[in-house]
């Protein structure tokens, strides 16, 4: 089935029963379902496959998304540090419900929190149990803010049930944000009026400024690996052969830091994104590939 709400159309599924959720995620050049690498999309696709959901996509241009997204009522939630809104995507409408969410952790929380049996089961383990054990719990600090012109991150989660995996989310983000530079020259974005919008908002005037020059990312390169490194050894000390941060099964942790996988597979050059995978004793790259069952576009 084909949906088209702006100037793109979502991928078709072989349903003959339209589907339980409309999922909403950023248009790259075509094949989308090739391409598709935006982050935070990502992560909540994983949620929606490994809760097993029924959902189709409709795939919206990036100049699109602040109309789109108005048009179904759903508020941005996020805000530049001016206070600028900055509209951005996923969103997803559940029609069995009428609840529309316009977060990916928000959406992993109403998935769990309304399907809790659903697929693969609990995303969302406890974490700040008392009685857990110290090898079960997770915890991640990257320790550095965001400069102020970059991307701004979601609002923490407001439940106090998920503060443990509202502070992972926030400070992968920031681990992953501030090297992003390695990534966005290579977004394979699907118009000039796209390419636009992106450097509009990144305060820049041509693309050109966007790719960084052989020794400028050399060394944020060499800062990249320290970072993922540090992130290794602090995310996989229980757990060193993996794929699960947590050990024995996945959680919303494996699949926030896989949204972030997801991109740079998509983005990074080949050699850059193979050093990933391999780099840290394969801690990354072995959940990558366990997290591949859940990558389906539907």
């Amino acid at each position: 089935m084909s949906t088209d709400t702006t100037t793109t159309t979502a991928t078709t599924t072989t349903n003959t029963m339209p589907p339980k959720m409309d999922y909403y995620d950023i248009a790259m050049a075509p094949p989308v379902a090739q391409t598709a690498c935006s982050v935070n999309p990502w992560k909540a696709r994983l949620a929606l496959n490994f809760k097993a959901a029924d959902y189709a996509t409709t795939w919206v241009s990036l100049p699109d998304i602040p109309s789109v997204r108005g048009s179904l009522g759903v508020p941005p939630c996020r805000r530049h540090a001016t206070g600028e809104e900055y509209p951005t995507l996923p969103v997803l409408v559940d029609h069995s419900t009428g609840t529309k969410t316009g977060d990916s952790f928000d959406i992993a929380v109403y998935l769990h929190e309304t399907y809790p049996d659903a697929g693969a089961g609990n995303l969302f383990p406890a974490q700040d149990d008392p009685s857990l054990p110290e090898s079960k719990k997770v915890t991640y600090t990257f320790g550095q803010e965001l400069a102020p012109w970059m991307p701004p991150l979601s609002d923490p989660h407001p439940d106090p049930r998920y503060a443990a995996y509202a502070r992972f989310n926030r400070e992968v983000d920031l681990a992953f944000t501030t090297h992003v530079g390695l990534m966005g020259q290579f977004i394979p974005l699907d118009s000039e009026a796209s390419r636009q919008v992106f450097l509009d908002r990144a305060g820049l005037t041509s693309w050109e400024q966007i790719g960084l020059p052989g020794d400028v990312r050399k060394e944020m390169l060499g800062k990249f690996n320290e970072t993922l490194a540090d992130m290794a050894r602090q995310l996989f000390k229980n757990s060193e052969e993996g794929p699960w941060i947590a050990g024995d099964r996945a959680t919303y942790m494996d699949l926030m830091l896989g949204g972030w996988l997801m991109m740079a597979s998509r983005t990074m050059p080949k050699e850059e994104w193979e050093a990933i995978k391999t780099g840290n004793g394969g801690v990354f790259g072995r959940l990558f590939d366990a997290l591949q069952k859940w990558t389906e576009v539907k």
